[in-house]
């Protein structure tokens, strides 16, 4: 979900429709809004040659989408055999369990409440379907089940709501806390910095082609929200609702509810390391 339909200064992505990269296929679900942009990007990630996929988020609860990911891996020789959730928000994770009866796959998760099967996700897992490789790189910050999922042969990750291809992200408070919302960009700053992640393959928006550059937009941008807010509150702006009327005057009215949520985040961020 996002803040903010666009920014200046943000890197610039290309929408792709179709693959991404060498191992990522993006299929489009048909729900567009000012939360989720284009719509949500359901990803097909399988190894050239193999038989396999993997699909991340399968997305809203849309049979005709559900139906057109398992075609679109079909007509690429594919079978489904995995789904795996970058976190609950229904916009990724509402269509899983009908997804899962379409393919017979099983379905993987930071929360126990989203899998179907035995198997959830933790940190430093590795999965390994038809040769493909997926590491798992815990995000929270988002929501607190946030996952992204790094893609080392494609020099990719698969960042779900964590980073966008376009705005910033909703901190979705109190699920969502900042503290570890900045972490977890430190985070994919070093997978960028360290181990030579370039792609940023969203959950919504276009493919970025800067990683790094992409993280070092949105920690700028969350220090200068920070810097505002905490302005604001010193100014006398001091419940949320009157600090997203005074900060976030140039975002469009109706991301303001969004705007609260974040708002609070770093209220309770400011309170905690005793900065107002």
């Amino acid at each position: 979900m996002t803040e903010a339909a666009a920014l200046p200064g943000q890197p610039r992505g290309v929408v792709l429709s179709g693959p991404a990269t060498d191992r990522a296929v993006n299929v489009l679900a048909p729900n567009p809004s000012a939360m989720t942009l284009d719509g949500t990007n359901t990803w097909i990630v399988s190894e050239p040659g193999s038989d396999l996929a993997v699909v991340v988020d399968p997305g809203p609860l849309d049979d005709v989408h559900l139906r057109a990911v398992v075609a679109m891996a079909e007509r690429a020789g594919k079978r489904v055999a995995l789904t795996l959730l970058t976190h609950g928000h229904p916009d990724h994770a509402e269509g899983a369990a009908r997804f899962a009866e379409l393919t017979g796959s099983s379905v993987r998760a930071l929360d126990p409440a989203l899998r179907l099967g035995d198997e959830g996700l933790g940190a430093g897992d590795v999965i390994t379907t038809g040769g493909l490789e997926l590491r798992v790189v815990p995000t929270p910050g988002h929501t607190a089940d946030s996952l992204c999922f790094h893609l080392p042969a494609d020099r990719a990750v698969l960042t779900g709501d964590t980073i966008l291809g376009r705005g910033t992200t909703l901190v979705a408070h109190p699920d969502g806390r900042l503290g570890d919302y900045l972490d977890s960009l430190r985070r994919l700053r070093s997978l960028a910095v360290d181990d030579g992640v370039h792609i940023v393959l969203p959950g919504h928006g276009p493919v970025l082609e800067d990683a790094q550059g992409a993280v070092e937009f949105y920690l700028a941008h969350r220090a200068s929200r920070l810097a505002q807010v905490e302005t604001a509150v010193e100014n006398g702006y001091v419940s949320a609702p009157d600090v997203v009327a005074h900060v976030y005057a140039d975002v469009d009215r109706s991301l303001w509810p969004a705007a609260e949520l974040s708002t609070r985040a770093q209220l309770e961020y400011l309170r905690e390391h005793g900065l107002i």
